[in-house]
Formats: C-alpha cells, sequence, structure tokens
C-alpha cells in the first residue's frame, strides 16, 4: 500500500508542479503586461491551489504509512532521512501556506494590477520554498 500512494505523490507532483509553474508566470505575465484579471486568470490560480493541496494530502497520507513514520524523527544526523520527514514536509507545508493565503488575500482585493502582484508573491515564494525540499535524488 505504501509504495502505491508513494507512487501517487511523486506522480501527481509532477502535475502540481506544472501547474503551480504555469499560476506564477501566469500572474507575472498579467503583472507585467497590464492587463485585466479575468475569469481565466482566477481559474489558473485555483488549479494551482487545487492542484498543491492535492498533492499536500497525498504527502499526508504518505507520511503517515510510511514504514519509517516518526521512527526516523530520532535520527536527525542522516541527512535523507533528516530531508524526507522534517524538512521536506515543514517546507511544502510552509509553501502551501503562503500559496493559501496568496489566494485568500486576492478575493479582498479589487485592482487587476494587485491582484496579479499578490499571486506573483505568494505563489511564487510558495513555489521556491516547495522546489527548495523536494528530494530531487529520488525525484527523478
Amino acid at each position: 500500500m505504501y509504495e502505491i500512494i508513494q507512487k501517487l505523490h511523486s506522480g501527481w507532483a509532477y502535475l502540481a508542479f506544472l501547474v503551480l509553474v504555469i499560476a506564477v508566470v501566469n500572474s507575472l505575465i498579467g503583472l507585467v503586461s497590464k492587463k485585466e484579471f479575468t475569469e481565466k486568470d482566477r481559474k489558473i490560480s485555483l488549479f494551482g491551489l487545487a492542484a498543491i493541496h492535492t498533492q499536500l494530502l497525498i504527502g499526508i497520507i504518505v507520511y503517515f504509512v510510511s514504514p519509517l513514520g516518526f521512527s526516523s524523527l530520532g535520527q536527525m544526523k542522516d541527512t535523507a532521512l533528516r530531508l524526507t520527514s522534517l524538512e521536506h514536509p515543514l517546507m511544502n507545508i510552509i509553501g502551501i501556506t503562503l500559496i493559501t493565503i496568496g489566494w485568500m488575500k486576492h478575493k479582498k482585493l479589487t485592482t487587476s494590477e494587485s491582484k496579479f502582484k499578490t499571486f506573483s508573491i505568494y505563489y511564487g515564494l510558495g513555489l521556491l520554498l516547495i522546489l527548495s525540499k523536494i528530494p530531487w535524488n529520488l525525484w527523478f
């Protein structure tokens, strides 16, 4: 069971990463070109939010069904175990929190420029945090 969920987590990561990159690039293009924020832009950002939250839920399941589970938390000298059991989940939760804050903040904004700027900053920072702690040696 663990292997299936772990492969789902790894596979979904590609889709979530792609959708999130599209959302960040779309917001940067909208900000730079000073275009009007449309329903299409909102949906792109919403798909990024949904994809990354789905990845979080799958990741939480992986974490709790992992054969190592919480037992690996006592082995902080092993960098690979520390990355997968502490750093990766913690930084991703912080990154996803930033993305969620960006989504919530955009709802209160009225101008297109402020919406694109909010998405660019919060989604961009969230993406950078997530990318900083991906276990790249396990991903490819």
